[in-house]
């Protein structure tokens, strides 16, 4: 327990010491933070002008595909926010820094972590909460208590989920010395189809993102519960169950770890 306390005090000194260094320039933290609201505005713009001449798509209205693209890209924002390290980690393989890292007595996973904060991401939050809040205004949502838990869990299965994708491109980098871009399929890409509800790309895909890479489950499946398609209470829990993607990408970490050679930089 003493250990758990000790890294969560040592990762919130992380974050303070890169909250101070990016506020050391706060015009290009603002510029910055905005650039990444624009980028996401794109996207909100194409399902804008899709409804400009479609109803629904595949029994999902307007509303309920705001809702949805809200939820994920404050899944993938936040997963960028506290996970970034990650994905800048093929630079510290090449250079050696990772090195340095292994002799230091707190475990690399914490390092890594609090090597990159990346509060700029904070831009597309902003948007994600504002397009939320707009998509339960004009949808039919009666809002509870286990509804509210059920975004709650969407959240934090989210994070998850894209934490270890960018986990399993940061133990590639112990093979390859370098990223793999494909992994970008995965990651940016699903913050891209995942704008709409899954189930609409058929069902090789619904069961794909089901039981290899559990998108469904921090998307899909709870959003039918909390639109009122789907009425099983199980429905609120499986964004958490969700978070078992973290275990082989943790095992993949620890494995690539264990055959880790310095590039001799």
């Amino acid at each position: 327990m003493k250990k758990i306390i000790s890294s969560i005090k040592l990762y919130k000194h992380y974050v303070s010491i890169n909250i101070r260094c990016i506020m050391q320039y706060k015009t290009s933290f603002f510029l910055t933070a905005v650039g990444q609201f624009l980028i996401s505005f794109s996207t909100f713009l194409a399902i804008f002008f899709m409804f400009q001449r479609f109803s629904s798509v595949v029994g999902f209205s307007y509303s309920e595909v705001l809702l949805c693209f809200a939820i994920i890209l404050m899944e993938f924002s936040l997963a960028e926010m506290f996970a970034r390290g990650f994905d800048l980690f093929p630079s510290a393989v090449r250079s050696g820094e990772f090195d340095r890292i292994m002799v230091r007595p707190q475990n690399e996973i914490l390092q890594v972590l609090g090597s990159k904060f990346e509060l700029t991401r904070i831009g597309r939050m902003v948007q994600a909460v504002v397009v939320f809040i707009y998509g339960i205004t004009k949808c039919d949502v009666v809002w509870n208590f286990p509804k509210i838990l059920t975004v709650v869990f969407m959240l934090i299965g989210g994070t998850a989920v894209f934490s270890g994708l960018f986990l399993i491109y940061a133990a590639l980098c112990f093979f390859t010395l370098d990223g793999l871009e494909f992994m970008n399929v995965f990651t940016d890409g699903a913050r891209e189809f995942g704008k709409y509800p899954i189930g609409i790309y058929g069902e090789k895909m619904l069961l794909f993102t089901t039981f290899f890479i559990p998108y469904t489950l921090i998307q899909y499946y709870p959003l039918l519960y909390i639109l009122g398609k789907r009425m099983s209470a199980l429905y609120i829990f499986l964004p958490l169950f969700a978070c078992w993607f973290l275990i082989p990408a943790m095992l993949l970490w620890k494995f690539g770890v264990r055959h880790y050679a310095s590039s001799g930089s």
